[in-house]
């Protein structure tokens, strides 16, 4: 940025009327006038492409939340079935730790949990459905990295789970360790982390493997418990989901004990609308915030009459200001709470009671995890 200081006397017209001297000095005269009003024309117009691009940044900010508030529902893009993070039930009615991200989200900006249409994606269609807007919102085990942040045009909003690439077998195939998998078949979904992590992992121990690419989940799942592969590689809580939920016989089955990668998993939105963004993660943190202030949908009613915490005031919209901040009715955390619960009850009855993982990872910062909530202040 060039900073130019005018005194009036540049401001002067000048002509060779008010020019005293030769020719010489008429002529620099003359010469500093026109540089001076090339200067203040490349000035206005530097000013007029700023205001452009601001008007147009801000045209376009804001369109998917207007967009969600005219149509009344957020449309979500899932899993199409992983048991634990987005799978429907018998009832044909999605649930898991991601879907209640989603409804989370609904519940914050349209004051209803339940104000939510899915779509189920297989990992190559993902980013194409949320770069074109099919989709809102993208809360599909997905994995936060520089390329797909960066590259892609998307913004995550948080990590809801924080996971590593393994592995799972058969007890059958007789092997205790992923450094015994040289020259295995290993089932694998395209366009996703675990793909590349894969070749990775196999290069830098000098072993080979034959990948058997098969983009639909149920349909990779099926060609491994069916014998085409040796080996299933995924997410371990993925891992986890397929053998309690999937197999026939998960006492057959067992996950190694090697965990090739981190895998910070989140919703994730396309860039240009901010206030979007931020309602999203918001939304995410006012879950795990509740945790750590003891907020639940049991209790929510009580703690927003009776505590004195102020931490608990804001966030339950008692201190007013929170809502305002981000666009939103003050009871828009409550809202969360009470019809979704907080972070800690999304993960007990979607991850633990369904597979058997506890917290690891994924507890409270207080209780030697990661999760860990931004002040809501």
């Amino acid at each position: 940025t060039e900073i130019y200081t005018l005194s009036l006397h540049d401001a002067l017209p000048i002509s060779e009327t008010h020019i005293q001297g030769g020719t010489k000095a008429k002529n620099n005269a003359l010469l500093i006038r026109e540089l001076f009003l090339m200067k203040i024309q490349t000035i206005l117009a530097a000013g007029a492409m700023t205001v452009a691009a601001i008007a147009a940044q801000n045209a376009q900010a804001g369109a998917v939340l207007d967009g969600i508030k005219a149509k009344g529902f957020v449309q979500c893009g899932v899993n199409t079935g992983l048991p634990g993070f987005s799978a429907a039930n018998a009832e044909g009615k999605w649930e898991g730790i991601d879907v209640d991200v989603c409804r989370g989200i609904a519940a914050a900006l349209l004051g209803d949990a339940n104000s939510v249409q899915y779509t189920p994606l297989t990992a190559a269609q993902r980013f194409t459905a949320l770069q074109s807007g099919e989709i809102d919102i993208l809360s599909r085990n997905t994995t936060a990295t520089t390329t797909r942040d960066a590259k892609l045009g998307l913004t995550f909003v948080g990590i809801n789970y924080y996971d590593g690439q393994g592995f799972l077998i058969p007890k059958a195939l007789g092997v205790s360790s992923a450094t015994e998998l040289d020259g295995a078949t290993v089932c694998v979904e395209p366009g996703t982390t675990t793909e590349l992590n894969l070749a990775d992992y196999f290069r830098a121990k000098g072993m080979s493997f034959e990948p058997v690419v098969i983009e639909n989940i149920n349909e990779a799942t099926a060609a491994f418990f069916s014998g085409r592969c040796d080996v299933y590689t995924t997410d371990a809580s993925g891992l986890a989901s397929i053998r309690t939920q999937m197999a026939e016989n998960p006492d057959d089955y067992a996950i190694l004990p090697e965990i090739i990668s981190k895998e910070p998993l989140g919703p994730v939105v396309a860039q240009g609308d901010e206030q979007w963004s931020d309602v999203a993660r918001w939304a995410l943190i006012a879950m795990i915030e509740a945790e750590e202030y003891g907020v639940t949908m049991e209790n929510v009613d009580d703690m927003k009459a009776n505590s004195t915490n102020p931490g608990v005031q804001r966030l339950l919209g008692v201190s007013p200001g929170m809502g305002e901040a981000l666009g939103l009715d003050e009871a828009w955390a409550y809202n969360i709470i009470k019809q979704v619960g907080n972070y800690g009850e999304s993960y007990e009855k979607n991850v633990t009671a369904k597979l058997g993982l506890e917290r690891g990872l994924n507890a409270l910062w207080t209780d030697g995890g990661l999760q860990y909530a931004w002040p809501v202040r």
